[in-house]
């Protein structure tokens, strides 16, 4: 056997090894993508409608439509709204009971938080993380234009606010100039670098509850989807 076909075998072996190995390591991810399963994601839409979402109700139909179309829709989801419903006695809806217990993982399969307490306090959550169901970047501060703002109705831990002050916008049903939500920044960026700004639930309130409202505010309507099962 003379040194050139020495090289050639040599040669296709290196290249049946290196295929061999490139082929495992693809197993490996989408083995680890399918351990990973999408709990968590930003709607890539708003209702439209400003902050009137159908209530409660109809924001976790939409964030299950949205999940359903990405192929997530045999989970349960609901939307990370606080709410206080009127009815025989006022009834307080938190946020943080709405979500299950965890873990969640974005569209890319990047943890966002492992439980509930965990994503109230250290958290994975920012511009690069905190993705569509479709798995897109949401636009934030200094993007054009501007999407930051998510509605939540909350504070920092989750909760609903308690006083006379409506946070949501008539409990997700108002899309006329009256009335405000409170939102939080996907980006955790804002005017300064004080904590509200960088909250990516508790940010600021929104200066009325229509479409228009909400866009000069820097939000378009769009909320947090949680897998709750």
């Amino acid at each position: 056997m003379n040194t050139k076909m020495r090289i050639a075998i040599l040669a296709g072996f290196a290249f049946a090894a290196a295929s061999a190995g490139l082929q495992a390591q693809q197993g490996d991810t989408k083995k680890s993508a399918a351990q990973k399963p999408m709990g968590f994601f930003v709607t890539s839409v708003g209702s439209g409608k400003g902050a009137d979402l159908g209530g409660l109700e109809g924001a976790d139909k939409h964030c299950q439509a949205l999940a359903q179309a990405a192929g997530a829709g045999k989970r349960t989801w609901h939307a990370y709204l606080s709410a206080n419903e009127a009815g025989g006695a006022k009834k307080v809806v938190n946020a943080r009971d709405r979500i299950g217990k965890g873990p969640w993982y974005n569209a890319n399969g990047d943890l966002i938080a492992s439980n509930v307490d965990q994503l109230h306090t250290e958290n994975n959550l920012n511009k690069k993380t905190a993705l569509t169901e479709k798995g897109a970047v949401v636009n934030g501060r200094g993007d054009t234009p501007n999407m930051h703002d998510m509605l939540t109705g909350s504070d920092t831990q989750g909760m609903a606010f308690s006083g006379a002050n409506d946070t949501t916008c008539g409990n997700w049903t108002k899309s006329s100039a009256a009335g405000f939500a409170q939102v939080g920044h996907h980006d955790r960026t804002g005017l300064d670098e004080k904590p509200p700004a960088k909250s990516w639930n508790h940010s600021h309130q929104t200066i009325g509850c229509s479409q228009e409202a909400l866009v000069k505010t820097g939000g378009a309507g769009r909320f947090y989807c949680f897998a709750a099962k």
